[in-house]
């Protein structure tokens, strides 16, 4: 693993914002999802991670949990009046500045085919792309990382070509390894621990991503950019 940090002083760049309204839904009753309208992409993102910082000036906020074209906020105590949080939240949304993560780049090898990538088959049946093919593209892009989530380390990717663009499985595979390479959906990515998992396998990587005895446990971070790096290419 490589990691590059970025030249500019600040934690993050200022990149100007458009107005779009969000959707904001109760969850329980302390909790505001917010979700971004439009498409999933890095300008949604930018929005979402301006929203962040600006909501960690609020004192009743005990938590802000930021994923993936949304947001969660979790406040102290139950709100007298959810409507006016409501209010509070889209007045937020659409005064925040976006802004751009300033993060790493971390290369992560990977053994392309072979024995785990137990759904690279389907995905160039899908795709009619040839195995090689789906490799080069793959490899190729550089990914963001949106969000962390899921599993302890696993970073959500934006950046995946939409030729390998992949639905999850109906039936999820029982016992995925750690390590696996995956697409799901629009997003790629790389299995965090053993076990039940929707994903496409077209791969594995050995790098230890998260180390829960590390200061920072987690190797990714939102901002972050990700490049997959081919070690071996068994197909």
């Amino acid at each position: 693993m490589t990691a590059t940090p970025n030249k500019q002083n600040l934690p993050y760049e200022i990149i100007p914002a458009g107005k779009s309204r969000a959707r904001i839904s109760l969850i329980g009753t302390r909790s505001f999802l917010l979700e971004a309208p439009g498409d999933f992409d890095l300008a949604a993102q930018r929005r979402i991670w301006a929203l962040t910082q600006t909501l960690k000036g609020w004192t009743d906020v005990a938590e802000i949990i930021p994923g993936m074209t949304n947001l969660l906020a979790i406040f102290r105590e139950t709100p007298e009046d959810p409507d006016g949080v409501v209010g509070r939240l889209l007045s937020a949304w659409d005064t925040s500045q976006s802004i751009d993560l300033v993060g790493k780049t971390i290369e992560i090898p990977v053994h392309y085919g072979g024995e785990f990538a137990t759904d690279l088959a389907a995905l160039c049946d899908l795709s009619g792309l040839t195995d090689r093919e789906v490799v080069r593209i793959h490899h190729q892009a550089t990914y963001r990382v949106f969000a962390l989530g899921s599993a302890p380390g696993f970073g959500y990717l934006h950046g995946l070509d939409p030729r390998l663009y992949m639905p999850r499985k109906t039936v999820p595979s029982l016992k995925m390894a750690k390590g696996c390479v995956t697409i799901g959906g629009m997003q790629t990515g790389v299995a965090m621990l053993t076990g039940p998992n929707g994903w496409n396998s077209i791969g594995f990587a050995e790098l230890q991503m998260f180390d829960p005895l590390s200061p920072t446990p987690a190797m990714m971070a939102p901002g972050d950019a990700v490049r997959f790096v081919p070690e071996r290419i068994e197909l």
